[in-house]
C-alpha cells in the first residue's frame, strides 16, 4: 500500500504537474508552428523559388533518400527554436521589471517619531 501511496505523492507534485502541462502546451505549439511554416512560410519562399522541399529525393535503386522532409525538419526546428528564445527574452525582462521596482520608501520622519512616544509611552 506504501508503494501506491508513495506514487500518488509524486505523481501530484508541482512539478510533475507542470510538467505535462507544459508538454501539452508544447506539443500544441509544435503544431501551430508547423502549420504557420507549412502554410505561410514555405508558400512565401515557393513564390521565390522553389516551394515543394517534401519531394526532394535522391533515388539509388530501390533506396529513396528523403533529403527534403529533413530540410523541412530542419526550417520547423529553426522556427520553433527562435519562437521560445523570444518567449524567453519576454518573460525575462518582464521578470527584471518586477525586480527593479523600487523598495517602498522608509516612513516619514514625522512618523518615526511618532512610533518612537508611542513605544516610550508603553514603557
Amino acid at each position: 500500500m506504501s508503494l501506491l501511496r508513495e506514487f500518488r505523492d509524486f505523481a501530484i507534485k508541482g512539478n510533475v504537474v507542470d510538467l505535462a502541462v507544459g508538454i501539452v502546451i508544447g506539443t500544441a505549439f509544435g503544431k501551430i508552428v508547423s502549420s504557420l511554416v507549412e502554410d505561410i512560410v514555405m508558400p512565401a519562399i515557393g513564390a521565390i523559388g522553389r516551394a515543394d522541399f517534401k519531394s526532394l529525393a535522391l533515388q539509388a535503386g530501390e533506396a529513396k533518400i528523403l533529403y527534403g522532409k529533413f530540410i523541412q525538419s530542419c526550417v520547423d526546428f529553426l522556427i520553433i527554436a527562435a519562437s521560445i528564445f523570444v518567449a524567453v527574452k519576454v518573460i525575462n525582462a518582464l521578470r527584471r521589471a518586477d525586480e527593479e521596482k523600487p523598495a517602498a520608501a522608509p516612513p516619514p520622519r514625522q512618523e518615526k517619531l511618532l512610533e518612537e512616544i508611542r513605544d516610550l509611552l508603553k514603557r
